[in-house]
């Protein structure tokens, strides 16, 4: 399928979750692969909300991404940003820096800065879109362009799944948008400063996330449900026939 066949398909996508899912919201985290969807939907799909998390410790670069972008599209993006007494009480146990110390403490800094926020961003919606790709990382080969999200109640998108990191830059590329300056250094993923690195040639593309992990656990939370499979089965046909 040539890119121009996989622009079309996207944006009769776009176009259905605008009218057969309303509200619906797009996840943005302000990566390469984002900026495509945001293109879009900005330029076409005005009633799809897009939305970005401010963890409290993101580059100075994806904060002047969030400028740029308002500044083409002369649209704000909504912001969330982790509740402050959770935060507090956690850097207080545990100290600025622990996501380093354990796997455990990592992701309850995660959850404290993102998946908290997401649900908030999330609520009141039908369904919400990410652009995550499947040959990102060994996590995400299995990932569907549609599917019911039982953990958060509502239907999710990721219609980038089949699309490859070229196809990405030749989007951007093409239509000129606007994407964050740490990817001409090296940074193919980008999250919070300190939880992201470069990498070098012949690495995978999320190696310069939270590098000290195993690859098969490099998710922040947001994307991992806590259901098992049969109840996630068992919700989606009674959600499916009540639209």
């Amino acid at each position: 399928m040539s890119l121009e066949e996989k622009i079309s398909v996207l944006s009769t996508l776009l176009d259905r979750i605008q009218r057969e899912y309303a509200p619906a919201t797009f996840a943005s985290s302000l990566g390469a692969e984002d900026m495509v969807v945001t293109d879009l939907i900005a330029r076409k799909f005005p009633d799809i909300e897009i939305f970005t998390l401010d963890t409290g410790r993101l580059p100075e670069e994806t904060h002047r991404l969030t400028q740029d972008i308002s500044e083409r599209y002369a649209i704000r993006l909504r912001v969330f940003v982790p509740d402050q007494q959770a935060l507090e009480t956690h850097l207080k146990e545990h100290g600025a820096n622990a996501f380093y110390q354990s796997v455990d403490l990592r992701k309850a800094c995660c959850h404290i800065r993102k998946v908290e926020p997401l649900k908030r961003a999330l609520a009141g919606k039908r369904a919400w879109i990410t652009g995550m790709r499947r040959d990102q990382s060994v996590s995400r080969t299995e990932l569907k362009p549609e599917a019911y999200d039982a953990d958060n109640g509502l239907w999710k998108f990721n219609p980038l799944a089949d699309w490859s990191q070229p196809e990405v830059w030749e989007y951007l590329r093409q239509f000129n948008v606007p994407y964050n300056a740490l990817h001409d250094r090296g940074y193919p993923s980008i999250g919070c400063a300190p939880c992201t690195r470069a990498i070098t040639v012949g690495e995978d593309i999320r190696a310069g996330r939270w590098w000290w992990e195993n690859p098969e656990g490099k998710e922040c939370g947001l994307h991992v449900s806590a259901l098992p499979a049969s109840r996630v089965a068992a919700i989606k046909p009674r959600l499916a026939t009540s639209k």
